[in-house]
């Protein structure tokens, strides 16, 4: 299942792989704003002259999980859970972001599930390498290990697995890694792009798979995401988060492939200036989930980008 709100994607995507049926019964529902995928999505580049670097917050956030939606022939008729995600570097160190997610979700059908995932990655800060681990235990039995390293420098995007037993593959370039990617839709955001295509591989669900994504980007805010007076995403609301600029996005993963598809996810979230995520809502098809931040630590953001 797809990581960062690129994690963030990752940490709900490999969730939702960790419940099979339940969560995969149905395509995910577009947002009313989302557009089929491109035939052939690429990213895309800035628009002309040098864009302004974009600096990721090193910080850690708590999400709370909750069921916003059911509906289909295999309703979840509950969900509950957490997700911790723990990012840090820099483009010259690389980046380092380390993921927990534990989710619970009843179903009249298929009793109770309980998911919990464990994932660490490595990109390199010119995002050209990549290393990923993910540990999963579902309902207390482990499922095997997905382990692996990627490599963007070259003509075909190259990815090894060491486990759970070893193999190769390549895809058509160009493909961008979690950070990268958030880079690239800060910038898009920034130069008022209102859409963003690009193939991206995280190395989640079983590390075999690149996705097509679509961004749909709105118009930039510079208030709290939500009203002062909602109890959701409350450190987004106070201190110095209350005033970074943010974009409402709606972002689709699609399998690779021909002409229009219908996204096998949908994520509608609030996208912050340095890369942090809120008012998250993800849509399974069946049945959708909420992330409400409930507690951010942010590091003293550098004055200026780091000098390799």
């Amino acid at each position: 299942m797809p990581r960062h709100a690129t994690a963030l994607v990752a940490a709900f995507l490999a969730g939702a792989a960790c419940f099979g049926g339940m969560a995969h019964a149905a395509p995910a529902t577009p947002d009313a704003s989302a557009k089929p995928a491109p035939e052939a999505a690429k990213p895309e580049d800035p628009k002309p002259g040098k864009p302004e670097p974009v600096i990721l917050a090193n910080h850690k956030a708590v999400y709370d999980l909750s069921l916003a939606s059911t509906g289909g022939t295999r309703a979840v008729e509950s969900a509950r859970g957490r997700i911790v995600i723990e990012f840090k570097g820099d483009s010259c160190r690389g980046y380092t972001m380390q993921t927990r997610q534990v989710t619970v979700l009843e179903s009249g059908e298929s009793g109770s599930r309980t998911s919990d995932l464990r994932n660490t990655t490595f990109e390199g800060g010119e995002a050209r390498d990549f290393r990923f681990r993910t540990v999963t235990v579902l309902n207390g039995q482990p499922s095997p290990a997905v382990d692996g390293t990627a490599d963007a420098s070259g003509d075909a995007f190259k990815v090894r697995l060491n486990e759970p037993k070893k193999d190769q593959f390549t895809a058509a370039g160009p493909v961008l890694f979690p950070s990268l990617h958030m880079r690239r839709l800060v910038q898009a955001a920034r130069a008022g792009d209102t859409t963003m295509s690009a193939k991206v591989f995280d190395g989640s669900d079983d590390g075999r798979k690149v996705y097509d994504t679509l961004a749909v980007i709105g118009r930039r805010a510079t208030a709290p995401a939500n009203a002062a007076a909602s109890d959701r995403d409350k450190p987004l609301h106070e201190g110095a988060m209350a005033a970074v600029p943010h974009w409402p996005v709606t972002l689709s993963y699609f399998t690779q492939g021909e002409g229009e598809r219908t996204p096998i996810y949908t994520l509608t979230f609030d996208l912050y200036e340095n890369g942090v995520s809120g008012a998250l809502k993800l849509d399974y098809g069946d049945f959708a989930i909420l992330g409400d931040m409930t507690r951010l630590e942010l590091d003293k953001a550098p004055d200026k980008p780091c000098a390799p």
